[in-house]
């Protein structure tokens, strides 16, 4: 929302954004994706089976492999930026646009070697069953990105032209120092101290190695179709990167919140049910953990596909992001929002697929997802006529035909899956939606009309009144429908309360 209010959603982000997006695909590709799946899995394995000290050394050697390795990356993506940013953007842009991106691409590659140690160390604290600290990481991250950019940012170019850029790249690795260096305190309370082991010959090593292989293939999948919407964005002219990037932070929203929290806490219990053998807590664990993530989600892409232009309105519609920006980012907000859920859920499966050892089969997924995303990103974006908004739909359509190929391998792996009670489950959600639906709809008809200017806390009361009275008919309808999760939930929050009050 700064930089948007700072920059607008046109030429200067877009440069910023392909820069940051570069290291940030790698940090998905290794850091928070293959990485942070494959530690996880082996060092909660380790604990079960072997206890703490054999767990902490190869988290040692890990990490030491994992700083001169990243280092080694860093050092190559400075080097060859000119050639990465090229690749993204087609070779499209002219020469003072891409001059800049390479400046700041060069200035932000240290991104990744930070935020893959403190992956490293936000897997270690998930597998201590620590699940606050490393949540919150992301939040320091953006913190010192806001508060140390934006200051670098003026003192740069008070006016916020194409200089101050510079300064929020160098704010993104303040951001990203703090996120590691956060946890530190949390790691070392629960036992940690890190010393430098390059005795890489290790079994638990090759085990981490292993099963990254095959997370590796698979995550390069999911980041070659960011880079092919990427490059398509760069395509259609200034400012589609900058609304597909918007809008998809956006939907990562509730994706963060919900989608890839229950999967963090899934993926221990799932780990060590895997590791003892015992199939009915693994099938139970993640058979209900996909159905409260869709219960979590479907409300929320209910809620962004309608109230997409008076959400965005109100969080980016200031300083230079003007309306046709809100309009444009809408447009493809509800394109991402149609594989909300289903991009969920794919997060609480794949990693039950490295647990499980059976690695290969989440690749394969992967890999016929690039060919399904290029063909529908080119047919939407261009053959339709569809612009950005069909490229954030392929995403969806391609979410929705990953979790039907996970779910049905997932199946013949744990016998069932308790498909019958899913089933149920979305019926039910779905007559929760519709109530809701209504509610977003009727809101959008009498409550977002054009009514001359209404102020910015007009606009926001509107909104936080239809998201509370929508999401309160939602889940009420959901409790007296009998949703078995919903009543989970609140007997949770009943729990915390009594606690709290005791």
């Amino acid at each position: 929302m700064t930089f948007a209010a700072l920059f607008g959603a046109g030429r200067n982000l877009d440069a910023f954004l392909v820069a940051f997006r570069i290291p940030n695909m790698l940090r998905d590709l290794f850091a928070e994706g293959a990485l942070s799946t494959a530690f996880v899995t082996t060092f909660s394995k380790k604990i079960a089976t072997e206890g703490d000290e054999s767990a902490w050394r190869l988290a040692n050697k890990v990490a030491t492999l994992t700083v001169v390795f990243m280092s080694a990356v860093t050092l190559l993506g400075i080097l060859f930026a000119p050639q990465i940013v090229g690749l993204m953007t087609g070779w499209k842009w002219d020469p003072e646009k891409t001059a800049l991106t390479i400046l700041l691409t060069r200035i932000m590659w240290p991104f990744i070697l930070l935020v893959s140690i403190a992956a490293l160390v936000m897997g270690m604290l998930n597998a201590r069953n620590v699940f606050g600290m490393p949540a919150m990481a992301s939040s320091f991250f953006n913190l010192g990105s806001i508060i140390a950019g934006v200051a670098l940012g003026w003192w740069f170019d008070p006016h916020f032209g194409p200089r101050a850029l510079i300064g929020l790249s160098i704010g993104t690795l303040i951001g990203g120092l703090w996120q590691l260096t956060a946890q530190f305190p949390s790691l070392r309370r629960v036992g940690y101290r890190f010393r430098t082991d390059f005795k890489w010959r290790d079994e638990g090593v090759r085990t981490v190695l292993a099963l990254m292989g095959p997370a590796v293939i698979a995550a390069s999948a999911v980041q070659m179709n960011v880079l092919i919407n990427t490059v398509f964005a760069a395509l259609l002219g200034d400012g589609p990167v900058s609304w597909l990037s918007i809008a998809f932070r956006l939907m990562q929203l509730p994706l963060g919140i919900f989608g890839v929290a229950v999967a963090t806490v899934t993926l221990p219990l799932i780990s060590r049910s895997a590791a003892v053998n015992n199939t009915a807590e693994f099938r139970g664990a993640l058979s209900h953990a996909i159905r409260l993530v869709l219960l979590l989600t479907i409300p929320a892409a209910i809620g962004l596909f309608i109230l997409a232009n008076p959400i965005i309105s109100v969080i980016y519609e200031h300083g230079r992001f003007d309306a046709f920006a809100t309009e444009q980012t809408a447009m493809a907000l509800r394109g991402y929002a149609i594989g909300l859920a289903a991009y969920s859920a794919d997060k609480v499966l794949v990693p039950a697929f490295y647990a499980l050892d059976k690695r290969n089969l989440p690749m394969f997924v992967s890999l016929c997802s690039i060919a399904i995303n290029a063909g529908l990103s080119y047919l939407l974006a261009f053959r339709f006529n569809l612009g950005h908004g069909g490229l954030a739909l392929s995403t969806s359509l391609v979410a929705f035909s990953n979790f039907m190929m996970l779910y049905t391998m997932m199946r013949r792996y744990t016998g069932r899956l308790e498909t019958g009670v899913l089933i149920k489950t979305l019926l039910k959600l779905a007559v929760a939606g519709a109530l809701l639906a209504a509610i977003c709809f009727l809101a959008q008809k009498f409550m977002f009309v054009s009514d001359g200017r209404p102020s910015s806390w007009q606009k926001l009361f509107r909104l936080t009144l239809t998201i509370v009275v929508g999401g309160a008919t939602f889940f009420g309808a959901a409790y007296l429908l009998h949703v078995p999760e919903l009543r989970d939930v609140v007997l949770l929050v009943r729990g915390r309360l009594t606690r709290l009050r005791s």
